[in-house]
């Protein structure tokens, strides 16, 4: 995980090394914050759970209207049900396709796509006064499964830029399968299904700051 962190770091260097030095370029740089509403597509029942979300962006311009959106996001995800909940802390790096709309000067209308990878840099199952990490085999012992840090998937959105203030809301579905199944008889009695899956789910609204 250090590995990892000192990665993100470095990265988050060079952005700000390249929107310093890209004022003639096409290169726009910013950070943006806002809330998450997240849960699994899995045969679990689960029930939404609220999060946050803190990032920044970085946007190229290949034409004056087309767009590849990218950056670094923390994204608190993951689902609840009852009094138990998963938190899962992601770093997540979208790679977006996006068409920017011009209305007036200085208002313009946003709609992006494309895939995004993450890497989970810290997880906790809780169940009243109980905490586990969501990675260890501790979670084995207790549902059967745990949790697996990387994810996959696709994500859209739409948005609005006021001059250099921006807001968006997007959805992100992954592709992976998260649930590392360690004792399916475990999983079965406590849920009636020996195999399930779950993928990630994400809604969100941002707001944000373009330099």
């Amino acid at each position: 995980m250090k590995t990892i962190l000192k990665t993100c770091i470095i990265a988050f260097a060079l952005l700000l090394t390249i929107s310093a030095n890209a004022q003639e370029k096409p290169i726009t740089f910013g950070i943006k914050a806002g809330m998450n509403l997240s849960n699994m597509t899995e045969d679990l029942e689960a029930d939404a759970k609220i999060g946050f979300n803190i990032g920044m962006t970085l946007d190229y311009a290949f034409t004056s209207n087309l767009y590849l959106l990218t950056g670094l996001d923390y994204s608190l995800e993951g689902s609840k049900e009852g009094d138990s909940k998963i938190n899962l802390s992601y770093l997540k790096l979208p790679a977006h396709i996006g068409y920017k709309l011009p209305v007036t000067d200085n208002f313009k209308m946003i709609f992006h796509a494309g895939p995004y990878i993450a890497y989970a840099i810290d997880g906790k199952y809780k169940a009243g006064a109980v905490s586990i990490d969501a990675f260890n085999d501790d979670l084995v012992e207790v549902l059967g499964y745990k949790m697996k840090r990387f994810d996959f998937g696709l994500g859209l959105g739409v948005g609005a830029e006021f001059d250099k203030i921006c807001v968006g809301v997007g959805y992100d579905l992954g592709l992976t399968d998260i649930l590392d199944i360690k004792n399916s008889a475990t999983i079965k009695e406590i849920t009636g299904i020996g195999d399930p899956k779950g993928k990630n789910m994400n809604a969100y609204l941002t707001v944000g700051y373009k330099f």
